[in-house]
């Protein structure tokens, strides 16, 4: 599917044939950009996930780092993770007309068809006492997705855009897409701060109002998924109380 959608002004491209890591070379390039820039390569060779897990980077999938130079402290800029999901989202209906078929799972994934077919990673690198710079890495499995047997157990199992929906879409077209969609929910933080992007996510999260697991390291929490704070953070309703999780891996 063709979609039309106009690159937001003032961002860049950079578009390599193998990068070790979009998020490396975006780390690599920070001191030498003064404005944001979109890194897309065609493979990885040293791919990573949260928590340092390997990614798998095989061609036709998507690979790209969006390089920032934020101004606010730690805690807002750690909001983009949202903005990010809810434009990966937006550019996961626009291709494929689907809007049912795709969900958000906290803190990181897209979710297709129950099966998760993106994540995001932030890392960020300081400048005194704020931001240097931020990079949102992402990746999507457009054409092809992991074992089963490759993710820890009692994961969300990979799937593909292409297996899930017949829809196959170049790496190139659908940055062209997800930038745009990015800029519009930057520009929605940065003017109306993270209640319209938190009602947004709210609205499309997977699991919610549900029992889950979050695991925190060697502890393990279950309870039910009631909501996300104020400040992204997890809010999980156990027999005690609601407590607050600001960072986990989910089990379903």
């Amino acid at each position: 599917m063709s979609v039309k959608a106009e690159w937001p002004a003032g961002v860049g491209r950079l578009v390599l044939p193998t990068v070790d890591s979009t998020n490396a070379e975006a780390q690599r390039l920070a001191p030498h950009v003064a404005g944001p820039v979109w890194i897309l390569a065609g493979e990885q060779t040293a791919g990573r996930g949260r928590r340092a897990r390997p990614w798998a980077s095989p061609r036709g999938n998507f690979y790209a780092t969006l390089l920032m130079q934020p101004k606010e402290g730690a805690d807002v800029v750690a909001l983009r993770s949202f903005a990010a999901a809810l434009a990966l989202r937006e550019a996961f209906v626009a291709v494929t007309g689907l809007p049912d078929a795709f969900a958000l799972k906290w803190p990181n994934d897209v979710l297709l068809n129950g099966g998760k077919v993106a994540g995001i990673l932030l890392e960020s690198g300081g400048a005194g006492q704020g931001v240097g710079y931020l990079a949102i890495g992402i990746g999507v499995n457009l054409i092809g997705a992991p074992e089963v047997s490759a993710v820890e157990a009692g994961a969300v199992p990979p799937v593909s855009l292409l297996a899930e929906t017949g829809v196959r879409v170049a790496p190139e077209a659908f940055r062209d897409v997800l930038a745009p969609a990015f800029a519009r929910w930057e520009a929605v933080l940065v003017t109306q701060g993270f209640a319209p992007l938190r009602a947004e996510w709210l609205a499309h999260a997977a699991r919610l109002g549900e029992v889950i697991r979050a695991r925190t390291g060697t502890l393990e929490r279950q309870g039910v998924f009631e909501t996300i704070d104020v400040t992204g953070a997890l809010m999980l309703r156990q027999p005690q109380g609601t407590i607050a999780i600001p960072a986990a891996d989910v089990f379903f």
